[in-house]
């Protein structure tokens, strides 16, 4: 029985590393007369590839040899470089562009990987004063020391979790506060690694910045080298043994099968000879097809040729599938995907947005996964043209399917108001919501909630013609019935609310706390007596009260408003004393004598005796209604609340008063006033 081979299908270049070979074969291919062809390192991590480039006559150089060949292109014997895809430091980077500008037949081109070129920039933009940069990597990788070089101030390679914990934990970190940390990680560092050092950050820093930067085909590779390690029974990982992408997929391999090894090419597996029936492949992203062929064609025992099994193992597509491919190129006009097919994907920007402003080379990069809708297949052509739109609609679609399923609230926004309700985008869906489901009163203006941000769950669905009808109302109910179920849990005699006056009757005001309603009497409104409570409140105002009684079964609550701070009786005892003199305004005359307001809410009696220092018949022979006086506090009587005031004690004597006035008007009438 022949073992089942299965090779992972993002074995091999990836598309950074692709896109440099590409551009050198290509110039091999456009090559004439004594051009000389250089790369500033090894191009990719795979000996036998540099090994192959050789060969053809592609020499690999350092960045000490630049200026000296730059020096001598020529005419007759131009000079091209290429940079590797892992990238070089800032100063080669300024060198090269130096000495192109000095000699036009010195030329170079940057095959620095997009993932590498924008750490590149994270790099320079998060490193400096006030900044600790620190990257989670092999600090002796070509790509490291390349990312290394943009920064500046303080920063740090740490080789692995465990000395990123170190490094943080022999940290000044009195200081560390006062520095922003930002971390990044290296395109092809292990994607469990990473996660690790994130939450060790979290246990040092409050606000760090993280950077995920690990290349997205690269934990794609991972993530299929792990699932497909867990189900062989012996794994293959192709590689140079210098590659770090290489060596992350040989651990993660190892660590899910037992039985792995690590070859470089398919003379290295001599002498193996498994009988497991599962055997997987995979390969680094330096490794190029040819290898992964030898290795599979014996591993596999088979005399076909691996080309044609390639050809057989690509999908077929047809209109009307869904596809998941990666971006091998981007304008601003169209992507390209890799399909793992017979053709190239080519998505149009109208089938990705309908935004005409939208740049695509900001949306999307080289390697990103995009899943699409075929719209039509040319195998003469060989492409595919794909929909994203149509995809993110349908799965927007679904979405809210199980929105309606799961009962769960989710915010849309309103777009507009339409007969019988309103228009709301949810997940980039419009769904209908009924006026009568707006939370608006009956025949209210809907249009006043256009534009702004509601809460919503979706009550009906119809397949047929994929309409969704939301309520806002339920969600809103069910707020206002939570908030009352605490509000009755939490009230208690004493405790204060801020409410506002919802209606008012000839008994009281009714104030809304919350969605619960409690009544402030007319007698708790004022310390004055008042007619109605329009004279103390006017509904819409919002004032505090505070409960004097409830009953959790009527649903009954009893207000007050008015305080001790606001008692008339309080602020004169706490202001005045026996023996002030005060200024007074004369409110009214009795026989036995005249009522003066001392301030808002407080009275006094001048007693006929107290008014003049002679005999008088009436205080009107003295008093006038709204006359302004002085005079003097003579008594407080602090439980009957009355004060007796007198004008005759801050008058000069011209003539005794008969004191049996006074008692004649004491049995009369009383001698002051409720202050009320």
């Amino acid at each position: 029985m022949k073992n089942k081979v299965t090779v992972a299908s993002h074995a091999g270049f990836c598309p950074g590393v692709m896109r440099a070979t590409d551009a050198v074969e290509k110039k091999l291919e456009s090559r004439r007369g004594s051009e000389r062809i250089y790369t500033l390192g090894d191009l990719i991590h795979n000996d036998g590839y540099n090994a192959y480039l050789a060969s053809r006559g592609v020499i690999s150089i350092g960045i000490e040899d630049v200026e000296n060949i730059a020096l001598s292109a020529s005419e007759h014997s131009p000079v091209s470089v290429f940079v590797r895809a892992h990238g070089v430091t800032a100063d080669s980077e300024e060198l090269l562009r130096s000495c192109k500008e000095k000699n036009k037949y010195f030329d170079y081109f940057d095959m620095t990987c997009p993932f590498v070129k924008r750490i590149h920039k994270i790099a320079s933009e998060n490193s400096g004063e006030g900044k600790l940069f620190c990257l989670l990597g092999a600090a002796s990788h070509p790509e490291v020391v390349g990312i290394m070089s943009h920064c500046r101030g303080e920063y740090a390679v740490l080789e692995s979790a465990d000395e990123l914990d170190k490094y943080l934990k022999n940290s000044d970190l009195s200081k560390m506060h006062k520095k922003s940390l930002n971390l990044a990680v290296q395109t092809t560092q292990n994607l469990a690694e990473w996660e690790k050092s994130k939450k060790i950050v979290k246990n040092y820093c409050t606000n760090p910045n993280f950077f995920d930067t690990i290349c997205n085909v690269t934990e794609i590779r991972q993530t299929e080298a792990k699932n497909l390690a867990e189900n062989s029974d012996f794994m293959v990982v192709v590689g140079g043994k210098t590659c770090s992408n290489t060596a992350k997929l040989y651990k993660i391999c190892k660590e899910a099968c037992e039985h792995t090894v690590w070859v470089e090419n398919a003379r290295e597996l001599d002498g193996i000879f498994p009988t497991n029936n599962k055997i997987g492949i995979v390969a680094g992203a330096s490794t190029p097809k040819r290898d992964i062929e030898e290795v599979f064609l014996k591993m596999s025992e088979m005399t076909e040729n691996f080309a044609e099994l390639l050809e057989q193992s690509l999908k077929t597509l047809n209109t009307g599938d869904t596809v998941t491919g990666y971006v091998t190129h981007v304008t601003d006009a169209e992507l390209q995907l890799d399909l793992g097919a017979k053709v190239t994907g080519i998505i149009k920007a109208e089938q990705i947005t309908d935004d005409a402003t939208a740049r695509l080379t900001q949306m999307f990069n080289v390697g990103d996964a995009v899943e699409a809708f075929v719209i039509r297949v040319s195998d003469v052509e060989g492409v595919a043209e794909l929909s994203k739109k149509r995809t993110d609609s349908d799965r927007n679609w679904k979405n809210i399917v199980a929105l309606k399923d799961s009962g769960e609230v989710v915010s849309g926004k309103v777009l507009k108001a339409v007969a019988g309700g309103l228009t709301v985008q949810v997940d980039s869906v419009n769904v209908f919501v009924p006026a009568s489901h707006s939370g608006i009163a009956k025949d209210g203006d809907l249009s006043v909630l256009v534009g702004q941000t509601v809460d919503l769950k979706i009550i009906e669905i119809k397949e047929q013609g994929k309409r969704a009808i939301g309520s806002i109302r339920v969600v809103l109910n069910a707020l206002r019935r939570a908030r009352t179920e605490e509000f009755w849990a939490n009230i208690e005699e004493g405790k204060q609310y801020t409410g506002t006056v919802r209606s008012l009757t000839s008994y009281g005001a009714f104030v809304d706390l919350g969605g619960v309603d409690g009544m402030v009497h007319v007698s708790e409104l004022s310390w004055k007596p008042v007619k109605h409570p329009s004279a103390v409140v006017a509904v819409g105002d919002e004032i505090t009260v505070f409960v004097k009684s409830f009953d959790k079964e009527t649903k009954r609550i009893s207000l007050g408003y008015k305080t001790d701070d606001t008692n008339p009786w309080l602020l004169f005892t706490n202001r005045y004393s026996v023996g002030d003199v005060v200024s007074v305004k004369i409110v009214n005359m009795m026989p036995f004598g005249a009522f003066a307001e001392i301030m808002d809410g407080v009275d006094g009696l001048i007693h006929i005796s107290k008014i003049a220092n002679k005999r008088i018949g009436k205080p009107a022979d003295v008093l006038e209604l709204g006359q302004v006086v002085d005079a003097k506090i003579i008594e407080i009587d602090e439980e009957k609340q009355k004060i007796s005031l007198s004008i005759r004690d801050l008058l000069v004597e011209e003539e005794p008063v008969e004191e049996a006035t006074e008692e004649a008007a004491e049995e009369v009438a009383p001698e002051a006033v409720d202050a009320e």
